[in-house]
């Protein structure tokens, strides 16, 4: 279930990088299970209007969050939430 108090609101406007917040809020999203394992992430031009920001903008914290290990992209299919997600300590949950 979804705990809307465990995402904090998105500030563009923080002393980040927008791409950053960006990364850091969809990962917060994961992190609440707004976002589930497995679940397929909306297109990189629809989060953009979502946030308010450039589509490269999300392109950039796609990025991030694959470094992070949060999501995984599949050409012609889309991006997707890792399952399972990793833990705290890096490693993958069982």
């Amino acid at each position: 279930m979804t705990d809307r108090r465990e995402i904090p609101d998105f500030n563009p406007q923080g002393p980040q990088l927008v791409y950053v917040a960006v990364a850091d809020h969809i990962a917060a999203r994961i992190a609440a299970g707004e976002l589930a394992a497995g679940a397929r992430l909306p297109a990189e031009r629809d989060l953009a209007k979502e946030y308010g920001v450039a589509y490269l903008t999300v392109r950039r914290a796609a990025g991030v969050l694959r470094e992070r290990g949060l999501i995984l992209t599949v050409h012609g299919k889309g991006t997707f939430v890792v399952d399972p997600l990793p833990t705290d300590e890096g490693h993958q949950q069982v």
